[in-house]
Protein backbone atom coordinates (compact mmCIF):
# COMPACT_ATOMS: atom_id res chain seq x y z
CA UNK A 1 0.00 0.00 0.00
CA UNK A 2 2.85 2.66 0.65
CA UNK A 3 4.09 1.99 -3.07
CA UNK A 4 0.91 3.34 -4.06
CA UNK A 5 1.22 5.99 -1.95
CA UNK A 6 4.14 7.34 -3.18
CA UNK A 7 3.00 7.85 -6.60
CA UNK A 8 1.41 11.02 -6.52
CA UNK A 9 4.75 12.27 -4.61
CA UNK A 10 6.59 11.04 -8.06
CA UNK A 11 4.08 12.54 -10.20
CA UNK A 12 3.99 16.48 -8.76
CA UNK A 13 8.11 15.54 -8.86
CA UNK A 14 8.10 15.03 -12.35
CA UNK A 15 6.12 17.86 -12.83
CA UNK A 16 8.19 20.49 -11.09
CA UNK A 17 11.06 19.48 -12.96
CA UNK A 18 9.09 19.93 -16.61
CA UNK A 19 8.41 23.29 -15.32
CA UNK A 20 11.75 24.06 -14.37
CA UNK A 21 13.05 22.31 -18.01
CA UNK A 22 10.65 24.38 -20.07
CA UNK A 23 12.01 27.55 -18.07
CA UNK A 24 15.33 26.92 -19.08
CA UNK A 25 14.35 25.90 -22.53
CA UNK A 26 12.55 29.23 -22.99
CA UNK A 27 15.79 31.47 -21.61
CA UNK A 28 18.05 29.14 -24.34
CA UNK A 29 15.56 30.03 -26.66
CA UNK A 30 15.79 33.44 -26.13
CA UNK A 31 19.75 33.79 -26.08
CA UNK A 32 19.78 32.10 -29.28
CA UNK A 33 17.74 34.22 -30.76
CA UNK A 34 19.56 37.22 -29.66
CA UNK A 35 23.04 35.34 -31.09
CA UNK A 36 21.31 35.12 -34.16
CA UNK A 37 20.07 39.03 -34.79
CA UNK A 38 24.02 39.41 -34.05
CA UNK A 39 23.49 41.27 -30.58
CA UNK A 40 25.22 40.16 -27.85
CA UNK A 41 24.25 38.32 -24.84
CA UNK A 42 23.52 41.18 -22.29
CA UNK A 43 26.27 40.74 -19.31
CA UNK A 44 25.51 40.78 -16.23
CA UNK A 45 25.43 44.10 -14.61
CA UNK A 46 28.77 45.78 -12.43
CA UNK A 47 28.72 48.01 -10.21
CA UNK A 48 30.56 51.32 -11.15
CA UNK A 49 32.92 52.59 -9.15
CA UNK A 50 33.30 56.59 -8.18
CA UNK A 51 36.38 57.11 -6.82
CA UNK A 52 37.46 60.61 -6.09
CA UNK A 53 40.59 61.90 -7.34
CA UNK A 54 42.35 61.66 -4.24
CA UNK A 55 41.25 57.86 -3.90
CA UNK A 56 41.98 57.26 -7.37
CA UNK A 57 45.86 58.92 -6.53
CA UNK A 58 45.97 56.75 -3.41
CA UNK A 59 45.24 53.39 -5.16
CA UNK A 60 48.01 54.54 -7.60
CA UNK A 61 50.14 54.94 -5.11
CA UNK A 62 49.74 51.68 -3.38
CA UNK A 63 50.03 50.06 -6.64
CA UNK A 64 53.22 50.96 -7.06
CA UNK A 65 54.07 50.45 -4.05
CA UNK A 66 52.91 46.77 -3.98
CA UNK A 67 54.22 46.54 -7.56
CA UNK A 68 57.97 47.19 -6.11
CA UNK A 69 57.24 45.06 -3.25
CA UNK A 70 56.96 41.91 -4.97
CA UNK A 71 60.12 42.45 -6.07
CA UNK A 72 62.32 42.41 -3.00
CA UNK A 73 63.85 40.15 -0.40
CA UNK A 74 62.04 39.74 2.93
CA UNK A 75 64.83 41.95 4.27
CA UNK A 76 64.89 44.29 1.57
CA UNK A 77 60.80 44.96 2.28
CA UNK A 78 61.62 45.37 5.78
CA UNK A 79 63.66 48.18 4.92
CA UNK A 80 60.90 49.50 3.03
CA UNK A 81 58.32 48.74 5.92
CA UNK A 82 59.98 51.22 8.41
CA UNK A 83 60.75 54.03 5.48
CA UNK A 84 57.20 53.88 4.78
CA UNK A 85 55.94 54.17 8.44
CA UNK A 86 58.74 56.73 9.45
CA UNK A 87 58.93 58.68 6.32
CA UNK A 88 55.47 57.95 4.48
CA UNK A 89 54.31 56.35 1.34
CA UNK A 90 56.52 58.16 -1.26
CA UNK A 91 59.67 57.63 0.41
CA UNK A 92 59.02 54.28 0.88
CA UNK A 93 58.38 53.80 -2.53
CA UNK A 94 61.65 55.35 -3.96
CA UNK A 95 63.20 53.31 -1.99
CA UNK A 96 61.94 50.15 -3.22
CA UNK A 97 62.21 51.24 -6.51
CA UNK A 98 65.72 52.07 -5.91
CA UNK A 99 66.24 48.78 -4.41
CA UNK A 100 64.46 46.81 -7.04
CA UNK A 101 66.97 48.03 -9.59
CA UNK A 102 64.41 49.50 -11.05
Amino acid sequence: MSRISTIPKHVQAVRVSLRQLDRALAALAALAQEVARGRPAAAPASRKLNLSPARRRALKLQGRYLGYMRQLEPAQKARVRAAKQSKGMRAAIALAKRLAGA
